[in-house]
């Protein structure tokens, strides 16, 4: 019975939702909660699967019933009987927490890469690039039009002087206020498990489509951070001309790297980005859980 809730909620999180709340219109208008969701399905995922291949090892291991052993004392199923050990064992929990260890060491891993290729791009820009007070940013000598921002404790935004000859003054405020939603936002931090997840998982609709939603919702989360100073008609006029300058350097996140025709669509409806909900955020704190309670959880 452990085994086939476990199975059913792996294949849930890894297959079906995924694919029926890729490119959600209702995340869309709540992006950091959907990349939140999102990142909640992927621990979620994780979690399910230390422990189905905990019991597929150690089938005595917990207390079989799970969740349905506690839906038999307030009387919705009839009461099971069980023989084996009411509490996890001791080193179930250090099972979870080595699990959890070398998660977190990936993810460590995947953090540092990118950090090395964001200060090695610093320090090459430091050099060539020229600091422009009045927006805030160098300034790089090419003629490709390009904005871009370098995440981290030395944050930078970048301006090309291709840019600067696309873009009006409005424009360019609107490409200056996305790149500083980001900074502000620390999107480069969670964009690090998605993309973790991602090189553990490839195909898994979960991982690869995971891994896309997440960039997606935090550029218009940048997005909803860039309208608390421009229009919705001045951002989006930025993103359609810098949307052919290409991709950005790695470690970077460029205002026209990701999904520039959706991000327009969004920012014609009315109504995008509307109140948090805090009852949400405590639903996508739980939802980690879950798997332990479908496995493991205690009844009398």
């Amino acid at each position: 019975m452990t085994l086939a809730l476990l199975g059913l909620h792996l294949a849930v999180t890894g297959v079906l939702l995924p694919r029926l709340l890729a490119g959600s219109a209702r995340l869309q208008a709540r992006p950091a909660l959907g990349a939140a969701l999102w990142l909640a399905l992927m621990a979620s995922f994780t979690v399910a699967l230390v422990l189905a291949g905990h019991h597929a090892v150690e089938p005595a291991a917990h207390e079989p019933a799970g969740l349905l052993g506690l839906l038999g004392p307030i009387g919705l199923l009839p009461r099971l009987e069980t023989t084996g050990p009411v509490l996890p064992h001791t080193h179930d929990w250090w099972l979870l927490a080595a699990a959890g260890a070398v998660l977190a060491a990936l993810v460590a891993a995947v953090g540092v890469r990118a950090g090395r290729a964001r200060r090695r791009h610093r320090a090459v820009l430091d050099v060539v690039a020229v600091r422009e007070r009045r927006w805030g940013a160098l300034v790089l000598e090419h003629a490709h039009p390009t904005v871009y921002c370098l995440p981290g404790r030395r944050s930078r935004v970048v301006l090309s002087r291709g840019a600067l000859r696309l873009l009006d003054e409005r424009q360019l405020a609107a490409a200056v206020a996305h790149e500083h939603g980001h900074i502000r936002g620390r999107h480069h931090l969670f964009r690090l498990p998605a993309d973790t997840f991602a090189l553990l998982f490839g195909p898994l609709p979960l991982a690869r489509l995971g891994r896309s939603e997440v960039a997606l919702l935090l550029e218009m989360a940048a997005d909803d951070a860039a309208l608390a100073k421009v229009s919705r008609g001045e951002l989006a006029s930025a993103l359609c001309a810098l949307a052919t300058s290409g991709a950005a350097p790695g470690g970077t996140l460029a205002v026209a790297s990701t999904g520039v025709l959706a991000r327009v669509r969004r920012l014609a409806r009315p109504g995008s980005g509307r109140r948090r909900r805090p009852v949400w955020w405590l639903g996508l704190l739980t939802l980690p859980a879950l798997p332990y309670l479908l496995a493991c959880a205690p009844h009398p």
